[in-house]
């Protein structure tokens, strides 16, 4: 019976996906990496939003040249090493869409439903996704290391265009927020909707996207000066032009995902068949 269960398992890992990624994946900041402290404060925070081993993940340092790559032409903000706080874990065996999961003491102005705006701007609508910080932020640097967490969970690079396109998104609505004193997440709405009635008629033209702005604004009872309608036109019509940039990650977060799935699968067959195993023994050995 052992010879059988063991063949079983012998079976089981040849037929079982060779990874090229990780699934599953942390960054942690310069400035945090560097204060032995604070990232074990950031980690113990992962491990309690998770029943995985975070010890288990790949992690990734993110920098401030990282960082200020993709910001310095949106924000005009050059972030020093010492300012690189904050940290993300993504794990794609969460398959029922996307959950963001934010550290709301210490990120104080980007909410869950933004990072998702932002992550589907990119190409996401798949993976588990946690936002800390060891102290307080605005969060909207943290962007750049949840975008590569999901770089080395999935194994393949987001294009920068793409990058840019999302911070740009993600900044844009944090400045609305600011302007206007709204809920974040009822700007967020109006960016989802926006964006769900953009790409249901493909449109990239920042005028025509302007229309539909003003219109969903007025439905959710947001005040909208004219500048600010044609700022986030500007945003999401550059995320629209992008899309096609996307086609090779989209796949690849498709197949890792799918890999990642069926690890699952196997690990709860290889339980089981240990289960049985184990029983059969016990009743050859009387124990």
């Amino acid at each position: 019976m052992k010879k059988i269960i063991i063949g079983i398992f012998l079976l089981l890992m040849v037929v079982s996906p060779i990874y090229g990624a990780s699934g599953f994946a942390v960054t942690i900041g310069e400035a945090t990496n560097d204060n032995s402290q604070w990232k074990s404060s950031v980690m113990y925070y992962f491990q309690s939003h998770t029943d995985k081993k975070v010890s288990d993940a790949t992690q990734k340092i993110v920098t401030a040249n990282e960082v200020n790559q993709i910001s310095k032409d949106i924000t005009g903000r050059i972030y020093p090493s010492s300012k690189i706080y904050s940290c993300a874990m993504v794990d794609l065996s969460y398959t029922n869409g996307i959950k963001v999961v934010v550290d709301k003491s210490k990120v104080k102005i980007v909410t869950p439903k933004m990072y998702s705006n932002a992550l589907k701007s990119s190409g996401i609508d798949k993976g588990y996704v946690v936002v800390t910080s060891p102290v307080q932020s605005s969060g909207e640097a943290a962007l750049t290391g949840v975008l590569k967490s999901y770089e080395i969970a999935v194994g393949a690079d987001i294009p920068e265009s793409v990058k840019k396109a999302a911070t740009e998104e993600l900044y844009t609505e944090t400045q609305i927020v600011n302007q206007t004193g709204q809920n974040p997440d009822k700007i967020a709405d109006l960016f989802e909707q926006v964006k769900n009635e953009v790409q249901k008629q493909n449109l990239q033209d920042p005028a025509q996207i302007k229309v539909i702005v003003i219109n969903i604004a007025a439905n959710l009872n947001i005040n909208l000066s004219d500048a600010q309608a044609q700022q986030i036109a500007d945003a999401i019509a550059n995320s629209q032009k992008v899309q096609g940039d996307l086609a090779g990650f989209k796949q690849q977060l498709n197949d890792i995902t799918g890999q990642v799935s069926q690890s699952g699968i196997l690990d709860q067959i290889m339980n089981y068949l240990q289960s049985i195993f184990d029983y059969i023994e016990g009743l050859i050995t009387g124990q």
